[in-house]
């Protein structure tokens, strides 16, 4: 099948009734285009398609006998009106008219349009009049951009002519104003993906680097310069012969993967989604390697994506100037290779980057002077030209370079723009070989959001967001870093935390081996190249030990400290670990996450304070904690005495636990609401007592399955529970606290919602038996994922178990869990819950039903059900719940 043919078989077609046949046409061109993928030019595609379609319509407006019709146009707009389409990308139409339209007419143009859907097109159509296109054009950028690239296809020709004097008309939306609108729509774009196209399931078409950055470039060409090529740009002086190829080369490659995606998708899809990955790779001759081909296509898609950003960057700067006539207002000499133009630095020479050495030379010039804001046009294709000039080595083999580079790290500004431009234009990547190596590598979960070396870039500039005075977001940190005397020890830290990921090893131990290459050839003091080192091996340590640990166990904290060692140690860890949570995905963070670190990091200082004693450290908080809930209580009328007698009933380590403005509210609805029955129970919620998110309570006698059920309910109802804590009174009440938080992490405020969870989890646990039915279901990228279920189990000196439990997020996970531990009449006493991307890595601390800890065949037991249950519900992707 090839496209004369198809085209051939259109005009056999005799009537617009043989619907049959237009549609076998359609399906037949989504074959071919299948088929020829890998023969023919993708350009030969694109446009093939966009020819085979202009025939299909011109043929049915024919056969309707439209092209009779006075003043009637049949158009082409948007990308269609480029004459280019993607396999299954809308075919936009401008039914144009010179007045408004007659019964008749509507009806031919209503019959066409059912026509078009009805043999499988997908169409974008709007009926408008030259006087209502122009009118709306002028209010609107994106009809007025649809209409810069319009064509005629059938119809009137003079009508269109007409529409198209209006819109060359002085009246008519100005160049100034498209440019200006157009830049804006790029900029707000591009915030909407973080300003970055290192995601892990970009847009092939609004990622930044992507084919709208390309579009953009050739609307504003096309509206202010009435350029239709790339070859006049040239001529104009916009950019060389060689960046023009490249950007066709870009192209290219972009629309290959867009063509694929549409292809394995079925579909109009451009995000390049987990589902698809794997199937666009073997379609772009990856290979069928699964993670491994994934890898090579993302790899060379964000060298691409580079490449357009600056070339993107390069071209818009330099119509701004034309099109705005902005003439450099204020230009100052900052040394004898460059200028400050009014903000931009700007070369005073074309030989700015003779040599490496230059080039991170230039980058202290960036860190010197922070009263530049970017690069202009003519320095960022200098500096793209040096790099390419210099790719046959690493500049860290320079001995020169090597001492720039030290110079650099320890600028007390130059992770601020500096880096920015050291990461964006590649100048890491061709100094450090580590760091080639991690450049767009993926990771292949829901945890991370970006890429390698992406997660790195912004963990470092949160780093340095703790240097400036006008960020007191994170005082704490704030302080660690105006403290230090070393700055560079936690930011080389941060460059070297993820820098051997991929290497088939663990990546904290190889990349400390890394840092000891480094601290050699880079002439670092002995001392600091073996906490730097430190940092990079123990950089996941903190954050395993507070989400999964029982920090309010002395032997946690003591075995903790006893791994830091120090003060300073404790300092940069913690500074390290809250920038990595945060820069890994931007909806990770959250006050639960918060406050387990800061409490880790508190009760370890204090036990540095008291020489690894941290018992003692706990017995003043509980001292603390109780005397500051008392004050609460009194000035609100409770009597002391019943305060007092109450607390005679829960165990020292209660007191530890909470905040004593938790405490103070526990006593406060449980003393206030006088337990009478054997069946009295009491549900309650506070928004505002944790600091880690919304408390829920659960007071009463005990019941079979309370956990689970509590588990279920929240779960059913789009809530996560990050912590609960279970204990008994001593005169047989349970008593549970629950952390809990939307699924996107924030706080649950609405008087509502809480209200509804409320109502909800008491007519549950006030219901008999475990009959309760939750009916979410797994996301799709859930599906996609393969996390196998892993069971551990450590033993403490106490007469508890600690089981971590690491498994698919599914749907009701926790109930089931909770139910299961019912099954097997074991106690749950605590359970720490974290869920990192797609992947739950939760903390029980149970025993057995003599109160102790599981003997080994009740380990392995416990194992096997888990595993067996969970593994079953991850293969069919339904919620574990009854």
């Amino acid at each position: 099948m090839s496209l004369q043919q198809l085209t051939a078989e259109v005009d056999r077609i005799s009537s617009i009734s043989d619907t049959k046949a237009f549609k076998q046409v359609v399906i037949k061109s989504y074959t071919w285009l299948a088929e020829a993928f890998h023969e023919v030019e993708i350009e030969s595609l694109v446009e093939g398609r966009a020819t085979l379609v202009d025939h299909l319509l011109c043929h049915a407006w024919s056969l309707l006998k439209l092209d009779q019709q006075k003043h009637l146009s049949l158009v082409a707009v948007g990308g269609y009106g480029r004459g280019q389409l993607q396999p299954y990308s809308d075919i936009d139409l401008l039914l144009l008219s010179k007045k408004p339209l007659t019964d008749t007419q509507q009806e031919a143009l209503g019959q066409f349009i059912t026509f078009l859907w009805d043999i499988g097109l997908d169409i974008g159509q709007s009926v408008r009049t030259v006087k209502q296109t122009y009118q709306l054009a002028k209010e609107d950028t994106t009809i007025a951009t649809n209409l810069v690239e319009s064509r005629l296809l059938s119809g009137c020709s003079a009508t269109f002519a007409a529409l198209k004097q209006k819109l060359s008309s002085r009246y008519y939306l100005s160049s100034k104003d498209f440019f200006l609108a157009k830049y804006k729509e790029q900029q707000e774009r591009h915030s909407k993906f973080h300003s970055t196209a290192y995601n892990l399931e970009p847009n092939v078409k609004e990622n930044p680097g992507c084919l709208r950055d390309i579009q953009t470039i050739g609307w504003v060409a096309k509206k202010h310069f009435k350029v239709f090529n790339g070859q006049e740009l040239i001529k104009h002086g916009y950019f060389t012969a060689d960046e023009h190829r490249e950007l066709l080369e870009c192209r290219s490659h972009l629309w290959r993967i867009r063509f694929s995606l549409h292809l394995e998708a079925g579909r109009s899809e451009n995000r390049l989604l987990f589902d698809y990955q794997t199937g666009v790779a073997k379609r772009m001759g990856y290979g069928e390697e699964g993670k491994d081909s994934v890898e090579r296509m993302m790899k060379d898609f964000f060298r691409i994506v580079r490449r357009v950003n600056e070339l993107n960057q390069m071209l818009l700067q330099r119509f701004k100037q034309n099109i705005l006539s902005a003439k450099v207002k204020k230009q100052i000499p900052i040394n004898v290779d460059f200028n400050l133009a009014d903000g931009l630095i700007s070369p005073r020479h074309d030989d700015v980057f003779s040599s490496p050495e230059k080039i991170l030379s230039f980058l202290m010039v960036v860190a010197d002077n922070p009263e530049v804001t970017g690069l202009d046009t003519h320095c960022i294709r200098l500096l793209r030209n040096a790099r390419r000039r210099f790719s046959d080595h690493y500049y860290c083999e320079r001995h020169e370079c090597r001492k720039l580079f030290m110079r650099l790290v320890r600028h007390t500004t130059f992770f601020g723009l500096a880096w920015d431009i050291m990461h964006k234009h590649g100048i890491l990547q061709s100094y450090l070989p580590e760091w080639d190596h991690i450049v767009g590598m993926m990771q292949f979960d829901l945890f991370h959001a970006y890429t390698v070396d992406e997660h790195t870039h912004r963990l470092i500039k949160h780093i340095h967001a703790y240097t400036l005075t006008d960020n007191n977001e994170f005082p704490r940190c704030k302080r660690i870093m105006k403290n230090l005397d070393k700055a560079e020890i936690l930011f080389l830290a941060a460059i070297f935390h993820d820098i051997a990921k991929g290497r088939n090893g663990d990546h904290s131990t190889l990349g400390a081996r890394d840092v000891q290459r480094f601290g050699q050839t880079h002439q670092l003091d002995e001392k600091d190249s073996q906490l730097i080192a430190w940092l990079v091996e123990n950089h996941l340590l903190m954050s395993v030990v507070a989400q999964r640990r029982d920090i309010y166990d002395p032997d946690v904290v003591n075995e903790f400290a006893s791994a830091v060692r120090s003060h300073n140690h404790l300092n940069l860890l913690y500074a390290l670990t809250l920038a990595d949570i945060r820069a890994t995905n931007d909806n990770l963070w959250n006050d639960w996450k918060a406050s387990l670190l800061r409490e880790l990091y508190l009760l370890t200082q204090k036990a540095l304070d008291n020489g690894l004693e941290c018992q003692s450290a706990l017995q003043d908080r509980i001292e603390d904690n109780q005397e500051k809930a008392k004050e609460i209580l009194c000035s609100n009328g409770f009597n002391e005495v019943l305060i007092n007698q109450f607390w005679q009933r829960l165990s020292s380590d209660y007191f530890a636990r909470f905040r004593p403005e938790q405490i103070a509210w526990h006593a406060s609805v449980i003393l206030s609401s006088h337990p009478m029955t054997d069946d009295f129970l009491l549900v309650d919620l506070n928004d505002t007592t944790s600091k880690a998110g919304t408390e829920l309570i659960v007071y009463g006698k005990d019941r079979s399955n309370l956990f689970a059920q509590v588990a279920s309910v929240l779960d059913s109802r789009n809530c996560s529970v990050h912590d609960a804590q279970i204990m008994s009174t001593q005169d047989g009440y349970i008593f549970d606290s629950f952390v809990i938080l939307e699924q996107d992490g924030s706080r649950i405020t609405s008087p509502s919602r809480l209200t509804s969870l409320k109502q909800a989890i008491t007519i549950q646990l006030n219901k008999p038996g475990f009959e309760h039915k939750n009916q979410r279901k797994m996301s799709r990228q859930m599906k996609q994922l393969d996390v196998p279920t892993k069971v551990r189990f450590y033993e403490n000196q106490s007469d508890v178990t600690l089981v971590e439990l690491e498994a698919l997020d599914a749907p009701g996970l926790l109930a089931k869990v909770g139910q299961l531990f019912v099954e097997l009449e074991l106690n749950l006493h605590m359970a720490k819950i974290a869920t990192i991307g797609e992947r739950a890595e939760d903390l029980f601390i149970i025993s057995n039903n003599q109160g102790s800890a599981l003997s080994h065949d009740q380990q392995v037991e416990l194992k096997h059900r888990i595993t067996q249950l969970l593994d079953q519900v991850s293969s069919n992707g339904e919620s574990c719940l009854n």
